[in-house]
């Protein structure tokens, strides 16, 4: 029996062995498969560049970058960034001279979104996150201001804000010039009648908005300012909102429109921010515009990247990589398999 035993168990392997190769060998051709797949060069759908516009605000930037990669990796086209403003974006999509416009906050540009969506030239094709705007100062300025509630206080503190260039004056940072928010920024400021205590100062871009308001803020110089979320500035500083009139929408659209005759002041909805594409495009290339409709984030992700950059003081390139390798569950969600392939195999 002692002999019996082991030779019955090795016969019993013997017939195992087959099984084992088979499983083996499907694993293998079904990895060879993948790599073929991911392997076999995309057609891109048009004979040409796709133009993105960019914008220089951080989220913009890394989406436009996280949305080039796929392009140019799964759907095999060359892309090219055209920096451009806000309200000059919309007329470059209008013309064709802009294919895609990743981030559109909309309240910003209400009407002249709404003006530009009804020629027909332009798409809003996806919604990316609920972002948000507000007029801000530092946590410590509330603590040693703690009568400073609402923007309506504001004119009582105007010493504690004091304008370099207009002493008897305080300042206020608005938006950054050319953008969008821009004239909703300067109606509020006129809708509160604070021209006889405040300058309104807007950046020329917005980079100089972030390295004046990050110098002041680790200077712990009291500031007033205006900025939007999700932003490695408003992530990485310790801030409080400034109370303004409950939001009107009438008003409101009355603040986004640069000929607002009677401004009157409302706080901020939550800002829907999409993706808007030229009209032609679409129609020339249905691939590509179907991934553009599925590019979402959620907010608290967003938030996460925006933390990220400012961290690691990474390039949008850079922040748009580690985003494509950290979260495959999110990103892989927009595309057909064997395009997420294609990227994953580029990474």
């Amino acid at each position: 029996m002692s002999s019996y035993f082991p030779h019955a168990g090795a016969k019993s392997r013997l017939h195992r062995f087959p099984l084992i190769q088979a499983s083996v060998l499907t694993s293998v051709l079904l990895g060879l498969s993948s790599v073929a797949q991911a392997a076999t060069p995309a057609a891109c759908e048009l004979d040409r560049t796709v133009r993105f516009g960019g914008m220089n605000w951080e989220s913009n930037l890394v989406l436009t970058e996280v949305e080039r990669f796929i392009t140019d990796k799964g759907y095999g086209c060359k892309t090219e960034v055209i920096s451009v403003e806000t309200l000059p974006a919309l007329a470059a999509l209008e013309r064709g001279d802009l294919d895609v416009n990743t981030e559109i906050w909309l309240n910003s540009v209400a009407d002249p979104w709404k003006e530009a969506e009804a020629t027909g030239k332009v798409k809003r094709v996806g919604d990316i996150y609920m972002g948000g705007e507000a007029w801000f100062i530092p946590r410590y300025t509330a603590e040693r201001l703690p009568e400073l509630k609402s923007a309506a206080d504001l004119p009582k503190f105007k010493d504690e804000f004091k304008d370099p260039e207009e002493p008897g004056k305080g300042r206020f940072y608005g938006c950054p010039a050319g953008w969008g928010c821009e004239v909703v920024s300067g109606n509020l400021f006129n809708a509160l009648k604070l021209g006889d205590t405040y300058t309104l100062f807007s950046p020329g871009t917005g980079a100089t908005q972030k390295a004046a308001l990050t110098s002041a803020y680790q200077r712990k110089e009291n500031v007033v300012f205006y900025y939007w979320y999700p932003t490695p500035l408003v992530g990485s500083m310790d801030l409080v909102k400034l109370e303004l009139p409950a939001y009107d929408a009438k008003k409101h659209g009355c603040l986004t429109d640069p000929n607002c005759a009677n401004p009157e002041p409302s706080d901020y909805p939550e800002n829907p921010v999409f993706t808007a594409v030229n009209t032609e495009f679409s129609k020339q290339a249905p691939e590509l515009t179907a991934f553009l409709a599925n590019v979402s984030v959620p907010l608290e992700l967003m938030n996460d990247t925006m933390a990220h950059m400012e961290k690691t003081e990474g390039e949008p390139e850079d922040v748009a990589h580690w985003f494509l390798k950290e979260h495959e569950d999110i990103w892989s969600k927009w595309v057909p398999m064997e395009v997420a392939q294609r990227v994953k195999a580029a990474l």
